[in-house]
Formats: structure tokens, sequence, C-alpha cells
């Protein structure tokens, strides 16, 4: 009887450790394979090629884990949801990922306003998010407890581009052309405050995501006479709107003229704005010569697979999105989301980037250092150069760059000084 009495005391014991492990919300990996998602536009009016850029790369992501081992003696598998870059879908989108799907974590992220509009559902519902892709400040400066980024901050970001702007001769006026976003409104105000700290004047055009038809801004643009253009729209919007602009005479081979990074996947720009040669853009991360070797992997695998002659920035960003989630969740030991953020405030992950890594967060608040909120679970280290297409037709990967002085390779060609 009283050995009975054990078995059954022992039966209870294992049923509710089962509850508790239940309770804790998949405290270990209980299914193969683990599901990660990954946010992308491929979609319009979302920005299609960049989210084709980082759906390739996260998919070699997917792979490379799995053939080191996968995590948690599981393969991973990268759910790709389609944002279509719109903020209304965002929110339905990560409930969908998390209940329906049952994704432990979250990468990938292209447009701002998607990020801006999907983090809460993540962070309400426990799940990590490791954004790629967008530069918005307030995605972390929220100091949300599940929200992490590796892009560049948009007001840093911003910096780049208004300081370089203002370091061109004879700049006293510059024209901004910006999507009404998340992304485009606080990164044209950031450069309309940086110029004017330079003594130059700007003026700043909004125009609706998914706008084709942009004659009635460029004859506004044109009568403003600017000896520089910031075109801050996305995707295929930006290819239409210099290439408008460039029939009218206000182009990058009429005007110094910097473009979105979109420009940088080189066979859709020339294919789409073929008077595009001078355009000036931002590009993340180090120049190709100062790859490291996961880096050069990946972009070997990358052109491989797409046929194109680089990488993108922001599929070196959707990949390393991928990387530093699956290595969280070996390090965790475990898919429960505080164990994976515990795992990513620590973390330390050698990826196409660089080293990736989080110094503030629970553990130690920005502010400790002086730095503002936008610092929350922000990666610090990211690269960021202007580069300039000097031939026609060049790929770019051989883009010259152009600034800051300490990776530049050529110098700039200014036109219509």
């Amino acid at each position: 009887m009283k050995m009975l009495h054990r078995w059954k005391a022992l039966a209870a014991v294992v049923t509710g450790l089962v509850s508790l492990l239940a309770l804790n919300g998949q405290a270990l990996a209980a299914d193969c394979p683990i599901k990660i998602g990954g946010l992308a536009p491929l979609s319009a009016p979302g920005s299609v090629t960049g989210g084709e850029a980082m759906r390739a790369a996260m998919l070699i992501a997917e792979r490379d884990v799995n053939a080191a081992g996968g995590v948690l003696g599981c393969d991973i598998k990268v759910v790709i949801a389609d944002t279509e870059g719109l903020p209304e879908k965002a929110r339905a989108l990560m409930e969908k990922l998390i209940t329906q799907d049952r994704v432990v974590a979250v990468g990938g992220g292209y447009h701002s306003s998607v990020g801006v509009a999907g983090k809460d559902v993540a962070n309400d519902r426990g799940v990590p998010v490791v954004f790629a892709e967008t530069w918005n400040d307030t995605i972390t400066g929220d100091k949300q407890k599940y929200i992490f980024r590796i892009a560049p901050l948009s007001s840093w970001a911003s910096g780049v581009i208004w300081k370089f702007a203002a370091q061109a001769p004879g700049v006293k006026k510059v024209a901004i052309v910006t999507e009404n976003t998340d992304y485009g409104i606080p990164a044209a105000a950031e450069c309309e405050k940086g110029l004017a700290s330079k003594g130059i004047s700007s003026t700043t055009f909004g125009v609706d995501i998914g706008t084709q038809d942009f004659a009635g801004i460029v004859e506004r643009v044109k009568a403003e006479n600017p000896d520089y253009v910031i075109v801050l729209l996305t995707g295929e919007a930006g290819y239409n709107y210099t290439q408008q602009a460039a029939d009218a005479g206000i182009g990058p081979q009429d005007m110094m003229f910097h473009a979105n990074q979109a420009g940088l996947e080189s066979k859709a720009w020339w294919e789409n704005v073929p008077d595009g040669n001078l355009a000036f853009m931002a590009r993340i991360g180090v120049p190709e010569t100062m790859y490291n070797e996961s880096a050069l992997k990946m972009a070997n695998d990358y052109k491989a697979q797409t046929g194109k002659t680089g990488v993108e920035s922001y599929a070196l960003e959707a990949y390393d999105s991928i990387g530093v989630i699956a290595q969280a969740i070996n390090e965790a030991g475990s898919t429960n989301g505080d164990a994976i953020v515990d795992a990513l405030e620590n973390i330390s992950h050698e990826g196409t980037l660089g080293r990736i890594y989080f110094p503030y967060g629970t553990k130690k608040d920005p502010s400790a250092d002086g730095k503002g909120d936008e610092w929350w679970h922000q990666w610090p280290d990211p690269a960021i150069t202007m580069v300039q297409y000097q031939k026609e037709g060049e790929p770019s990967n051989t883009m010259i760059i152009v600034y800051p002085d300490v990776y530049k390779t050529g110098d700039p060609i200014y036109v219509g000084h």
C-alpha cells in the first residue's frame, strides 16, 4: 500500500512538472521545427525589391543555422510574412505569426511604420523581436522588454545624409521629398533641423506611400530651384520619383541628388532609372572589401542564388536578425520569451555586419551613459557610408564611397554647382 502511495505521489509530481512547463510558455522546445517569424514587404505599396532581398537572406540564414545543427536539437523554420509595407496590416500579421503560426520570435522588418504598429502586439504577448531595417527611433525609444534592433537609429542615419549634403560645395537650399510614414516624416525633420544648424534652408514635400505619379511634386521642387535634393521615398516610389525628376531636368545628372537606398539594388535601379548615374545613397555596413568571413560567405551564397552582383545592406541585416535569434535561443536553452530576452541582452554574435551586442536594457539603462531612451536594446555599431554611382550601369558593390573619410575610396562628383 505504501508503495502504491509513492507511485501516485511521483505521478503527481511529474504531472505538475508537465503543467508547469506548459504554463511557462514553451520553457523547452516542444515541437520541431522551431518557428521564427520573418517580416518582409513582398507586395505593393511596400518596397518589394527590399522585401524580396530580405526574404532570400532570411531563408539562407535558415539553411545555415540548420546546417550548423539547428537550435535545441531542432531545425528552425522561418515563416515569412508579407507586410505589404502597411501599418494597418502589421498588428493582425503579428497576431497571426504568434497565435496561428506559433513562432517563438520574429526577425526581419523593413518599413518603420510596420515596426511601430506591430511591435506592441509582440511585446504584449512576450515574443521577442529583432528588427532588421526599421529606423524610427520610437521603435526602441519606449523601452519595451521584448523589442530589439540591429538597424541604425533614424536620427543617426539621417545625420549622415544631411551632414554630407551640408559639406557639398555651394549648397544653400535643399529640397526634401519624403513619404508620409513613420520613416519619412521624422527623417525629413532631422534633415531640416540639421541643415538649419549649418545655415542651409530646406523645404519638405510629403507624399503618400504608394504614389506613382510625381509630376506635381517634381514641378514644385523645380520651382524651388534647390542646390541639392534629398529623396526619402522607399522602394519603387524612389525609382519612379528619380526618373520622373530626371525627365524634368532635376535628376541626379542635373544637380546634387540623394536617392533612397533601394537604389543599391543595382539591376532594378538601372532598369527603372536609366538616368540615375551620379546619384548619392546611404549604405549600411562596411564596404565589401572589408567584409568579414561570415559576410563574404553569405554574399557569395546570396549572389549565386539571386543572380545579383552584390548583397544589399538590408539583406545582411535580415540574415543577421535570424542568426542572432537562433543563437539566443540556443544560449537560453529555451524558447521562452523571457529567457530569450535575457540571452539577447548578454549576446555577442559574430554576424555579417560585425559583432552584434546590446549594451543597454534591463541590466543597464541608456541614461547611465547619458544616452536617450532610443538606445534601449539598440545595436550601437552599424557603419553608415555615403556612396555614389559614377559609371552608368555599374553594380552597387563597386560604388565609390565618398563619405565619411574613414571609409572613403574616392572623391564625389558634384553636379550643377
